[in-house]
């Protein structure tokens, strides 16, 4: 006799076993999380096949844990297919979240002396030093190295570290790397080198032996998308599909407003005051910039809004289009929207990345006779020294400024 879970889902059977009760329950928990009615099904399926299991082991519900799904699937006659553990693991946070079985306890390990001081760090950078999650990820991998090349034998003595050990470690880390990379290296080496001073592992001032990396003020241009290939980019975006009209309302917003790519993913629905015709980004270290909302960026959000964004309780603007439904998690997720949308396109961009469409924007108000200070106050900028790399963009006023070269043309 066939258990139907809902209107499109049903069993051959009724399922067994201790999560038998749950099976209809979690079906739903998936639905609400965007799942497709094949993905739901496959992973009813799953827990149904779980569930018998543990029924046939004697294991009681409240007595699961996270090492059943690993035992099952080796039990199975069925070879392990790509989705079975996802499946498996979801069922689990379902039936936590249910309080019907307890929340997983961490194995208990013992980190090594590196993996100790790592965590401190990055415990300081957080607590203290409340610095942005991306800026952790950068510097976490840079102390992690310093340590391992000066302690290779485990044990890790802060006091034993000398100028020699850090200018070694930096020769040997940045021969190979770029500018930017470098620089990461040098920054992170440094803070980690201030932070043990702070906490007393050593008594010198060693950040001041971390070499400088050249790095010329305002020695580029900045790398921007031009005004055509950003109408030719919006052009070619399908809006009658439902991802369509995402990409086109975040890349509208990127262009038009001069956004970086984190302040697109993290608007919330609170931030953009319809009524006042406003938009509040929230720019790096937790600032906060009130800009005007542009005529056609609020109708492509509220298009949206209105016609492609799924039903969910999240706050944020736009959301991922795969479950689990859920906002973007970083910029790299936006990053990749660009790069799928300009292949498409077939434009040749100066970079594949976000940042061009802002390097547009402020070259842009650049020739239509802003000054650096508008430009400046629009970007987020806190200093005009980030704004001036934007006076190299108008070459034609610098071209008056040139001196002729003396003598005769040779």
């Amino acid at each position: 006799m066939k258990c139907f879970i809902n209107d499109d889902l049903a069993l051959s059977r009724p399922p067994e076993g201790p999560v038998a009760s749950y099976i209809v329950p979690f079906a739903e928990w998936l639905g609400d999380r965007g799942y497709g009615l094949v993905s739901m099904r496959n992973q009813v399926l799953m827990a149904a096949g779980f569930s018998k299991w543990l029924g046939h082991k004697g294991i009681e519900l409240s007595d699961i844990g996270g090492d059943h799904p690993g035992r099952y699937l080796l039990d199975r006659a069925q070879r392990p297919k790509l989705g079975d553990t996802a499946a498996l693991r979801h069922l689990l946070a379902f039936l936590r979240s249910q309080n019907a079985i307890a929340e997983e306890i961490e194995a208990d390990h013992n980190p090594s002396p590196v993996e100790q001081h790592v965590q401190a760090y990055e415990r300081y950078l957080q607590d203290a030093r409340a610095l942005s999650r991306q800026t952790i990820i950068n510097y976490r991998p840079v102390v992690r190295d310093f340590l391992n090349f000066r302690f290779s034998d485990g044990e890790v003595s802060l006091a034993q570290l000398r100028a020699v050990d850090v200018t070694d470690f930096v020769q040997k880390a940045i021969s190979r790397l770029n500018m930017r990379r470098a620089k990461i290296i040098t920054t992170a080496l440094r803070s980690f080198l201030s932070y043990a001073r702070y906490r007393g592992d050593i008594t010198s001032d060693l950040a001041a032996a971390v070499p400088i990396v050249a790095n010329w003020s305002l020695s580029s241009i900045p790398r921007a998308i031009g005004r055509d290939e950003v109408t030719r980019l919006l052009v070619s975006i399908d809006r009658d599909t439902r991802v369509g009209c995402r990409d086109y309302a975040m890349i509208l917003a990127l262009a038009r407003l001069g956004l970086r790519s984190s302040e697109v993913v993290s608007l919330e629905l609170d931030d953009i005051d319809w009524v006042a015709g406003q938009i509040r980004v929230r720019g790096k270290n937790g600032q906060r910039n009130d800009l005007p909302l542009p005529a056609d960026v609020g109708e492509a959000i509220a298009d949206y809004l209105r016609r492609a964004r799924p039903r969910d309780a999240n706050r944020r603007v736009f959301l991922r289009d795969k479950a689990p439904i859920r906002g973007f998690k970083g910029p790299s997720g936006f990053g990749s929207v660009i790069r799928r949308s300009l292949r498409r396109a077939g434009i040749d961009s100066p970079t594949k990345g976000t940042h061009q469409f802002r390097h547009g924007l402020a070259s842009e108000m650049l020739r239509g006779g802003a000054s650096l200070g508008e430009i400046g106050e629009v970007l987020g900028h806190r200093h005009v020294q980030t704004t001036a790399i934007y006076a190299k963009v108008d070459l034609d006023a610098l071209r008056t400024l040139a001196l002729p070269w003396p003598g005769e043309a040779q």
